[in-house]
């Protein structure tokens, strides 16, 4: 793309807004901060000298103050990192911001290190003890925390080794995370004479000219293939890691850690993994090969997946007209979550622009509940980037819903955490298919929307199945970056089917993908959510009496609560065998009317 149509691509998305980090703290050499530090230092010194030690011994009353104290300390210290982190994503090829970001961390680490023995030693306590000290009201209130702790009970190690392991993670595990991502940063790809980052090159991939899109994947494939050896060593690194210390705390298989944490039993994860593996050959396969019609090919080329259809006019959607499209949908639904989804509009609380070292992608950071969630986006005016859009608010409306369970509470588990990101989309895709006249816009929208779902559903899943394979792999031995890209090009193959024609480079993609580095196993979040908010969807049509109240008193919940309570309001349950296959019957349900279109 040369420089005039990247001017005017700019001038037709118009001014784009970047968060202001005041509300946590002035800058990272402010006094605030370094108070705040001090301060949280001193408050951990304190509560180590006075209860380690003595959790055991103490009553419910009595815990209950500790438990309120700890979370406090937790808050001051979750809003130093949420501040380090927020400063460095926008400014990873900085030097002096990775340092702060780095002595930030090393800081916060130390400090909490002092505070680790509370959760220890709460987990020493039996479970009737622990029961009986649950009727005192202010212990009372953390029940939620205290069960959710106690869970990984039986994995627990020494109190010695669970104190090393905390400490050194910031120069182990978080070391390599941070080399992945400003690696990541740092890489430049060449495309007509122009360098671009990874959040550019990824977006031109989905450009409307063809030729744009196969030189966009050769310089993907080419870059990633001359790095790929660093993150192939990243990879194996951070995966024997995980297996050194799932060893030690008896956890039987890679994924196991990531569904407790989750909250999730595996048998419900692997009846989800194992419905979308099943479903493949009527989505995705069928999907591709309707595609490939399209196009007027046997074969799509793998720079062609995402393609934008013949049709469809590429338009670019100025910002501000994406704002007014992605609150609309949220008010119609609820005017109580668009009043609350205006705040970040009205406050700098997003950063959109793309720009040299800034992190690629998309995310929603809660910070703490004293504050406020922010979006980071890479706003460059296409419709995928509304839905981005729809689904990072969807995130920050969910976080300040859920801020009033407080620090230890509000975090939702990452299998309910993509449910309102999730339902955002779906409203926002609903309205704009509503509103849509032209009965060949519609279908373009249509396909648009099973692509977003297929990524969503389909490519997620196989990226959770490239991990088991590649972590089942590492047990054995370091693979080399030839045998992770044989994983990749056949679990690829498996998933989207035999329409997909895969170029040499593609084999080398798996190197740019963030949470197989950040959070193992993640992934299969993104297909339970939209599983989920495809039946709760169906619900809301159906008409079902007091959804709103219900959906809003489920997103205000945070993590107290279980997937089971949180879904029995609308009748549904995750751990029916049935539940997947309705999700997914919607998938196919679109891709049918399509079919019936061509």
């Amino acid at each position: 793309m040369d420089k005039q149509t990247t001017v005017a691509r700019e001038q037709q998305i118009g001014a784009l807004p970047q968060w202001d980090l005041n509300d946590l703290y002035p800058g990272p050499d402010s006094r605030p901060l370094r108070r705040d530090l001090e301060d949280a230092a001193k408050q951990a010194q304190e509560l180590n000298r006075r209860y380690a030690g003595k959790v055991e011994k103490l009553d419910g009353a009595a815990l209950g103050e500790v438990v309120e104290r700890y979370e406090a300390l937790q808050e001051q210290l979750g809003r130093l990192t949420s501040y380090a982190y927020l400063y460095y994503v926008t400014a990873m090829d900085d030097p002096e911001a990775a340092k702060f970001f780095q002595t930030v961390q090393e800081r916060v680490t130390e400090i909490s290190s002092d505070i680790l023995f509370l959760a220890l030693e709460l987990n020493r306590i039996e479970d009737d003890d622990i029961a009986a000290r649950l009727s005192a009201k202010k212990l009372a209130h953390y029940a939620p925390w205290v069960r959710d702790t106690r869970v990984f009970r039986p994995y627990q190690l020494s109190d010695e080794l669970e104190r090393l392991l905390h400490e050194k993670h910031v120069t182990g595990r978080a070391a390599w995370v941070r080399l992945f991502d400003e690696s990541i940063a740092g890489l430049r790809f060449t495309v007509d004479g122009k360098e671009l980052s990874s959040a550019e090159v990824l977006n031109l991939l989905s450009d409307k000219d063809g030729a744009v899109r196969k030189q966009a994947a050769i310089a993907v494939g080419t870059v990633l293939g001359q790095h790929e050896r660093a993150f192939a060593l990243i990879l194996n690194t951070l995966a024997k890691d995980k297996e050194i210390e799932d060893k030690w705390r008896g956890f039987k298989r890679p994924i196991s850690s990531r569904n407790l944490g989750n909250q999730v039993e595996d048998e419900v994860v692997e009846a989800l993994i194992d419905a979308v593996k099943a479903a493949c050959p009527r989505l995705s396969h069928r999907y591709y090969a309707l595609k490939a019609r399209w196009f007027g090919v046997d074969k799509l080329d793998d720079w062609d997946r995402n393609a934008p259809l013949p049709d469809d006019d590429d338009r670019i959607v100025p910002w501000d007209e994406a704002t007014a499209i992605v609150l609309d949908a949220y008010r119609e639904f609820s005017p109580r979550l668009a009043e609350i989804g205006q705040r970040f509009f009205d406050h700098a609380w997003i950063d959109t622009p793309v720009r040299a070292g800034k992190a690629p992608g998309a995310f929603a950071h809660p910070t703490v509940p004293s504050a406020h969630p922010y979006l980071l986006l890479n706003y460059q005016g296409k419709t995928h980037d509304v839905m981005t859009l729809a689904h990072e608010l969807g995130h920050g409306v969910h976080q300040v819903l859920a801020a009033p369970q407080g620090a230890l509470m509000a975090d939702t588990p990452l299998t309910l955490a993509e449910t309102a990101s999730v339902f955002g989309e779906q409203l926002t895709f609903r309205a704009l298919l509503a509103g849509e006249p032209d009965a060949r816009r519609r279908r373009v929208m249509l396909a648009n929307k099973v692509e977003d779902m297929l990524n969503t559903v389909v490519r997620q899943i196989a990226f959770c199945e490239f991990e088991r394979q590649f972590h089942d792999e590492r047990r054995q031995g370091e693979l080399t970056p030839e045998r992770i890209g044989e994983i990749w090009l056949s679990i690829q193959g498996e998933s989207l089917g035999p329409a997909l024609r895969f170029h040499d480079g593609y084999r080398h993609y798996w190197a740019y993908i963030p949470h197989f580095v950040h959070s193992p196993f993640y992934v299969y979040a993104y297909a339970f959510g939209d599983c989920l908010v495809n039946a709760l969807y169906a619900v809301y049509q159906d008409g079902a009496e007091g959804f709103e109240r219900n959906y809003l008193e489920m997103l205000r919940a945070g993590g107290t609560q279980r997937h089971k309570e949180l879904l029995a309001p609308f009748g549904l349950d995750a751990g029916d065998p049935g539940f997947w296959s309705k999700g997914l019957g919607v998938i196919a349900g679109f891709i049918d009317q399509l079919e019936a279109e061509l």
